[in-house]
Order: C-alpha cells, then sequence, then structure tokens
C-alpha cells in the first residue's frame, strides 16, 4: 500500500507532462522495438506504463495485443483516456512484485521501472520476468546509468551498466543490443539511461 499511495500522490500532483520521465514521443523505445525484430502481432507488456506514451506509439504502428500494467490507478486512467476506451489495450492496475502472471508475452518493456528496486524486490522482479516472457521473447529494459541520477521522486534508486542488468535478469536472456541515452526532463535537467535489448532462449 505504501509503494500505491507514494505513486498516486506523485500522479495527482504533478501532471503527468511535468514529471521527470516524461517524453513526447518513446523514440528509443520504438526504436529497441524495431531493432529486436518486434512486429505488430506480438503480445506486449509495458510494466510501470502508467502514464507513459509508448502505448500512443505502439498503437499508431499498428500494435494489436498490448498491455499495461502500472501500480497507480490515478496514471492508468490518464492513459486510457487519452488513448480512447475502444483502444487495444488491457489495463492491470497492480503492484508487479506481486501481480500473478496471466500469460506469457512476447515483450517485456520497462522504462525507469527497474533502478527504483532493492534486494528482495529485484528478486522478486527477475523471477515474475522470466516466467512473463515467453520462449524467444523480448526484454527491452531502460534505467539509470552509473552517471545517472542517485534520486528520482523523492526515492533513492540503483544504477546499472548493460552487464549489470543482464546478470540480474538472468542466464535465460541473451543480449542483442545496447543503447546509453541522455533523456532531458521537463526542467531541462539531463539523466543518463541504460538500455538494453535481450533476447530469451527457446
Amino acid at each position: 500500500m505504501e509503494r500505491t499511495a507514494h505513486w498516486n500522490d506523485v500522479y495527482t500532483r504533478v501532471p503527468s507532462y511535468q514529471v521527470s520521465w516524461f517524453e513526447t514521443h518513446a523514440i528509443t523505445s520504438l526504436e529497441l522495438f524495431d531493432d529486436m525484430g518486434v512486429s505488430a502481432g506480438d503480445a506486449v507488456i509495458d510494466v510501470g506504463g502508467g502514464a507513459s506514451v509508448l502505448v500512443d506509439g505502439l498503437l499508431d504502428k499498428g500494435y494489436s495485443d498490448l498491455t499495461v500494467l502500472d501500480i497507480s490507478s490515478d496514471a492508468l486512467t490518464q492513459s486510457r483516456e487519452r488513448v480512447g476506451t475502444s483502444a487495444a489495450v488491457s489495463w492491470i492496475c497492480a503492484d508487479l512484485l506481486t501481480w500473478e502472471v496471466d500469460r506469457p508475452r512476447d515483450v517485456w518493456h520497462d522504462r525507469a521501472v527497474f533502478h527504483f528496486l532493492r534486494d528482495d524486490e529485484i528478486e522478486a522482479y527477475a523471477r515474475t520476468l522470466r516466467e512473463a516472457v515467453a520462449p524467444g521473447g523480448a526484454l527491452i529494459m531502460g534505467v539509470f546509468a552509473p552517471d545517472g541520477p542517485t534520486h528520482c521522486s523523492g526515492l533513492p534508486v540503483e544504477r546499472y551498466s548493460a552487464d549489470e542488468l543482464l546478470a540480474i535478469v538472468g542466464n535465460d536472456f541473451s543480449l542483442v543490443t545496447t543503447r546509453n541515452v541522455v533523456h532531458t526532463t521537463p526542467n531541462g535537467a539531463a539523466q543518463s539511461f541504460t538500455w538494453i535489448g535481450a533476447r530469451k532462449s527457446e
């Protein structure tokens, strides 16, 4: 409940276009979808997707099996109202760390969730990830880089290199591509991100 209250409070107090992770277009994510050879018919889950505009970009590209999972009902409401209730999206309000996987997905996307986790939370995340991604599926993940921020939204964060991320998600995944990207926040601050694209073994 503490995590839920925190993130609902964030989205209540701050408009989605002013939060530090806001981006007008999910450019890096969409480019990595292309790099990983993801197709519009693949089942995609965007964990911590909240009010992110990735779902907009995927809908524009014809994706038809999309799931957005977030702990904040307020964030999901904003996205649902933005893209319309008729959009081909399943909205799940749940804590990722206790969520029970309902079916395998071809793509797991996470931008800026994992770096908030610590200790046993990291282990729970990795277990859920391995269960949720279908054999041969893709993992696309973006987190704060080693030279990135130490705090975000009033919380401490961890920072990772591509090798560190891959070591955590497990031997089932093989690295396909990696990027170092600088995100500019709405107030003009620069944040360094590590991105990976990995493929789960068949």
